[in-house]
This record gives C-alpha cells, sequence and structure tokens, in this order.
C-alpha cells in the first residue's frame, strides 16, 4: 500500500509539472501585462521594449534593432525559464540599470503561463 501511494504522488508531481503551464492563459497575461510595451508574432514590432519572438535561447540585449540599456547588453542572461521567472519578478531589482520600467508579476502560475506562451514563437514569429 505505501508503494502504491508513494507512486501515485510521482505521477500526481510529474503531471502537475506539465499541466503548470498553460500557453492560453499565458497569451492573456501578455495581452494585460506585456503588449503595451512589447510585441510577438509573425508581425511583431519594436515599441518600447523589443519584439519577444524566440525569446527562449536568445542572449539578453541582442534583439537586432532595439536600442538596450548597458545593463542588458552585458547581463550575461541567456533566456530560459528560470532567468525569465526570476527576471520577470522584479527587472529592476535583478538587473539594475534595465530600461525596463516594471513592477514585475508575482502570481507563480501568471509567470509559467506567460513563460508557456512566449516560448512558442520562433526568432521570426511562426509558432514552432
Amino acid at each position: 500500500m505505501r508503494t502504491l501511494v508513494i507512486a501515485g504522488i510521482v505521477v500526481a508531481a510529474s503531471t502537475g509539472t506539465a499541466l503548470a503551464q498553460d500557453a492560453a492563459a499565458g497569451e492573456q497575461v501578455f495581452k494585460r501585462l506585456c503588449s503595451p510595451c512589447h510585441d510577438i508574432g509573425p508581425e511583431a514590432k519594436v515599441k518600447l521594449g523589443p519584439p519577444l519572438n524566440g525569446i527562449e535561447g536568445r542572449t539578453a540585449g541582442t534583439f537586432e534593432g532595439f536600442n538596450y540599456s548597458p545593463a542588458n547588453k552585458s547581463s550575461g542572461i541567456t533566456w530560459s525559464e528560470q532567468p525569465f521567472d526570476k527576471y520577470i519578478r522584479a527587472p529592476m531589482q535583478e538587473m539594475p540599470g534595465t530600461r525596463m520600467a516594471f513592477v514585475g508579476i508575482k502570481n507563480d502560475k501568471d509567470i509559467a503561463d506567460l513563460w508557456a506562451y512566449l516560448k512558442q514563437f520562433g526568432p521570426d514569429g511562426a509558432k514552432k
């Protein structure tokens, strides 16, 4: 019985991670919190911030055509889920000197969903 309970916990924990990210919900987070300054998709343009196409695996401060702060260009961050999670909670604290004047997102689910949405887009703005 004990083995069965432990196995159930392991399965629940592993499927919980897979269910934790919801790209459709992330799209709503993006529209609400990110779209005033950032664009994404095939027709994405530079706004107050750079387009977020191809963010997964991209080095911070390298989107061609956007004038990044020295703090961003020299941060050494390669965007993946963990650095994004840490940064988006408090951008100005995580990267002092950034021009991203955004208070941050505190809700774990919103952050996970937002990342699920963003990582769908390749450098050309097409969904992978």
